[in-house]
């Protein structure tokens, strides 16, 4: 069977997956891009947003993990979209006509809306259903290749809890955010099921993967 895999999720020292206050113009609340500013200066972001440069090293490599072999990919509504997207159905998502994902894509939702289909292989597909029923039908969509859980922190919590992970990657950001959602709460134990592995970066933070035993 393939695997559910969380891939350069960020969180603050205190545990905050994204900040407080979030908007159509703080997509992070009052995070801004603190929580992702390592992987923004990968030569794996330059090349994906078709910019030059980028650095090499570590991070690079824990960050270029994203994308391969993944075949479907599942998020919440807060990562789709700002607080009331659904009441706009004009809205496509953050991330243009193009979205990174080139895969199909599925959005949990409390607000489901016809199927999407954006250039470059993505397909927006609206879901309200558990996160079993969810991975089901992503594994199905994904053809026998792995299926991402790409956020936002109450989804991988979610996901967690339900035993459904089977490949965790966290990045560590030296920040307090004091505020916000938090990616821990409810999962006392939850690493018992997993190998865990932490590594320090040059760029100041620190990747820890969960890794099921046995996978």
């Amino acid at each position: 069977m393939s695997l559910a895999r969380v891939h350069n999720f960020s969180i603050s020292l205190d545990g905050f997956g994204t900040g407080e206050g979030l908007s159509r113009e703080a997509p992070f609340g009052h995070a801004g891009e603190r929580l992702h500013e390592w992987m923004f200066a990968t030569r794996f972001w330059h090349e994906m947003t078709r910019q030059s440069g980028g650095t090499r090293g570590l991070d690079d490599a824990f960050a270029r993990q994203h994308t391969p072999g993944i075949g479907a990919e599942i998020m919440g509504a807060g990562k789709f979209g700002y607080p009331g997207w659904h009441d706009d159905p004009e809205w496509k998502g953050w991330w243009g006509p193009n979205p990174p994902f080139h895969t199909p894509t599925f959005i949990l939702t409390h607000h489901p809306r016809p199927s999407i289909e954006m250039e470059g292989g993505t397909t927006f597909h609206f879901l309200d259903t558990s996160p079993a029923e969810a991975l089901k039908t992503a594994r199905e969509a994904a053809d026998g290749q792995d299926v991402r859980i790409g956020g936002g922190p109450t989804v991988v919590r979610d996901f967690l809890a339900a035993g459904l992970i089977d490949h965790l990657h966290v990045t560590v950001v030296p920040i307090l955010l004091g505020r916000g959602v938090r990616l821990w709460d409810g999962l006392e134990d939850v690493e018992k099921d997993y190998e865990v592995e932490a590594t320090s970066s040059p760029g100041g933070v620190t990747h820890v993967t969960f890794t099921r035993t046995g996978v």
